[in-house]
């Protein structure tokens, strides 16, 4: 079984590799013995030496007396930089001191060791953390046959599902069996499109990596460059003669100009200006559905001095390696379409700006490029009707596209619920059926997420009242910034997550407080607080400290990453990490007004009478003032005519736009009547409905509201 990013790690892998291919006895097994090449100087033996470094990178201790490292001298105090060649240098020692700050192995690249006498001898090294008590590193230097080298490299490379390490991985490879190695891909390969039309005149190519990592000559080509047009069509033609891919040798550089037949593409593939000879390989996969021709997904190079002639046991290994690879750039081509598809939607679900009334600012980091960049959590802020905003937050259990489908349903469903009307408690339990409808544990769960324990907090801003209603599924306290910089979790009644059929059933709790402006609410997701070292009271008592220091004025987004910088847990993050800041501003007394008003037959003219003077002070058109008050007086009658107990009228300015508001305790869904065009009566909303530009029905804990807007 193959290994994979999320079960084994990569220098499990490797060193599994060498386990298996070389028997306890520290000897290449017969068969492989035979598979290995007479040639090497090495006598297809695989030598192990080992440096130790302090941690100034200079060497402590070594063992490198097999015959293979004869000449490498590893003096005690000499630098480990004097092994490497001048342009290797500062490549490897960022690889050295990375292990040194994060504690994480490095395996298994091919690197060139120079000799006393100038010549290089290729290894491939994986630098390890020393082991305690010692506080540096241990320097694995492996001097093998390059059957065995093509083995772990092929073992290593499927690591990881990242294009970009992948082709790198493969080109330090390649570097075994020259001097400079290329890795070109097809342009769709790194967009995740399907590789399907083979046309020459439609391949584009682009380079993926180029090793060793040096100063090259102006006009070649580095990673990230595209290939020529021209360029592209002469790899792809070369390496699918007569429909079939296969190797290219060209074997100086009389034949390459020949070939290229152009200066210009000379500067841009050819290193430099010294002799050389080429080996070129394609990247293929077979062709989905039975397709006769296989797919080619890019070429490779392989460059060396022309006195050095490809030997046919050699091209027959290169195209080993790079046919056992082409599997999984194809894997992480199709990561990648994943990739690009799960960040739309996750662009797509992400705050928008806040309003005059209030200023939301975001922070989402995923846990690891192997989850495709994003996973299950999610926050959203959008107004809702009467002036009001909501703010979402929520996480799925699982990362990848099913958990961000998942969300992304979820989300949806919340926006669109909310919007229609319903409070926060009520679009809990209609998410919570369908979560029970969305999956099953164990489907879920073999998938790599269950939408089934999803956990959702809802909270509904009014900046009239500057109030906030709150309901929680199984989700994280929020945290609530008094103006006076005093905090508080905000804890409702404690609820089970969304699709938890093993509890009893018990509604949604709504808890409102008050939220004067300059409040801060701060909803988050656990991967920001949890640390296994402590327990979750601790992290989010940390959250509401750092959360005290954001001062009102302060620019709220570079607030938000500052707060996700002090607290996420340093890489690789456990979980996606999310934050979701909003800063509370209302809305002004003298934009607003309120009345309590008593359900009787003269409450309308007594509504529009309360409303005149009010619309006249905000500076409204005549025909806008018109038509307010005649909405006023439709909605406030049907509130007397068909609602019970009193009537709260409430009216909003806000820029350019007038909100009205009609509350009653009446449960009834008012509908616009379609009667005789000569009824009397009956046609109030239809009034409404021609003067404003939009109205609708909003649920209530006492009732119902009626609102509508139109243009002041």
């Amino acid at each position: 079984m193959d290994p994979t990013p999320s079960s084994v790690s990569p220098f499990d892998s490797v060193s599994g590799a060498l386990g298996d291919y070389i028997p306890k006895g520290g000897t290449p097994s017969a068969a492989a013995g035979t598979a290995a090449s007479t040639e090497e100087a090495e006598g297809g033996e695989q030598i192990l030496g080992v440096v130790s470094l302090d941690r100034d990178l200079r060497i402590s201790g070594s063992n490198l007396d097999a015959a293979p490292f004869a000449g490498v001298t590893a003096a005690p105090g000499a630098a480990f930089a004097d092994l490497l060649p001048p342009g290797d240098v500062p490549m490897v020692v960022k690889r050295l001191r990375r292990v040194l700050e994060t504690g994480e192995a490095h395996v298994a690249r091919v690197q060139r060791l120079r000799r006393d006498n100038a010549t290089e001898m290729v290894v491939s090294m994986s630098i390890l953390p020393a082991a305690p008590p010692q506080h540096g590193l241990t320097v694995s230097l492996i001097a093998m046959a390059k059957r065995l080298h093509l083995y772990a490299s092929a073992t290593a490379i499927g690591t990881s599902l990242d294009i970009g390490e992948t082709a790198q991985s493969l080109a330090q490879s390649l570097l075994a069996w020259g001097e400079v190695a290329a890795v070109n891909l097809d342009y769709a390969v790194w967009t995740g499109e399907a590789v399907t039309d083979q046309a020459q005149e439609r391949i584009r190519l682009r380079r993926a990596a180029l090793v060793p990592d040096r100063a090259w000559p102006e006009g070649y080509l580095t990673p990230g460059d595209n290939l020529p047009r021209e360029a592209s069509r002469l790899l792809a033609g070369a390496v699918m003669r007569d429909d079939v891919p296969q190797a290219v040798v060209l074997r100086d550089r009389a034949a390459i100009e020949r070939v290229l037949d152009d200066p210009q593409l000379m500067r841009a593939l050819v290193p430099g200006e010294r002799p050389v000879s080429v080996a070129c390989i394609p990247l293929v996969v077979e062709g989905p559905g039975g397709m006769p021709r296989p797919i080619v997904l890019g070429v490779t190079e392989v460059w060396r001095r022309p006195d050095d002639l490809f030997r046919d046991s050699e091209l027959m290994d290169l195209q080993e390696l790079v046919a056992k690879t082409a599997r999984h750039v194809d894997l992480a081509r199709q990561h990648q379409r994943e990739h690009a598809q799960v960040l739309a939607l996750q662009r797509r679900l992400l705050p928008r700006a806040g309003s005059d009334t209030i200023e939301v600012a975001s922070v989402y980091e995923p846990t690891t490029p192997d989850s495709a960049g994003v996973g299950g959590d999610w926050v959203n802020s959008f107004p809702l009707p009467g002036d009001r905003t909501a703010l979402v937050v929520g996480d799925v259990v699982g990362h990848g596209l099913g958990a961000a489908a998942a969300m992304g349903q979820l989300s949806m469903e919340a926006r669109a619920l909310l919007s229609a009307g319903l409070g926060p408690g009520e679009v809990l339990e209609r998410l919570d059926e369908t979560v029970t409808l969305l999956d099953d544990t164990d489907a879920g769960l073999a998938a790599g997420y269950s939408a089934l324990g999803s956990t959702c907090c809802i909270a509904v801003y009014d900046p009239v009242d500057h109030r906030v209603s709150i309901s929680n599924a199984g989700h994280l306290p929020p945290v609530l910034v008094h103006p006076d910089g005093s905090a508080e979790t905000v804890a409702a009644q404690p609820h089970p997550a969304l699709g938890a059929e093993f509890v009893v059933r018990e509604p949604f709790d709504v808890h409102e407080f008050a939220a004067p402006p300059g409040s801060l609410l701060v909803l988050y997701t656990d991967g920001l607080v949890e640390d296994p070292a402590v327990s979750i009271d601790l992290g989010i008592s940390r959250l509401t400290d750092v959360v005290r220091e954001v001062h009102p004025w302060d620019d709220l987004q570079q607030a938000a990453r500052r707060v996700v910088a002090r607290l996420a847990p340093k890489e690789p993050l456990r979980d996606d990490v999310t934050l979701l800041l909003a800063r509370m501003a209302g809305r002004r007394g003298r934009d607003t007004a309120t009345w309590r008003l008593p359900a009787r037959a003269d409450t309308a003219a007594r509504a529009r009478a309360l409303a005149a003077p009010l619309l006249r002070s905000w500076h409204t058109g005549e025909q806008a003032r018109d038509s307010m008050l005649l909405v006023v007086s439709e909605l406030v009658t049907n509130a007397v005519r068909f609602g019970t107990g009193p009537v709260t009228v409430r009216l909003v300015h806000a820029g350019s736009r007038m909100t009205c508001e009609v509350g009653d305790t009446g449960n009834g869904r008012p509908r616009p009547h379609h009667g005789d065009p000569l009824d009397d009566t009956g046609r109030g909303l239809r009034v409404v409905h021609k003067l404003t530009t939009r109205w609708g029905v909003r649920w209530t804990d006492t009732g119902k509201a009626v609102w509508a807007e139109l243009e002041a």
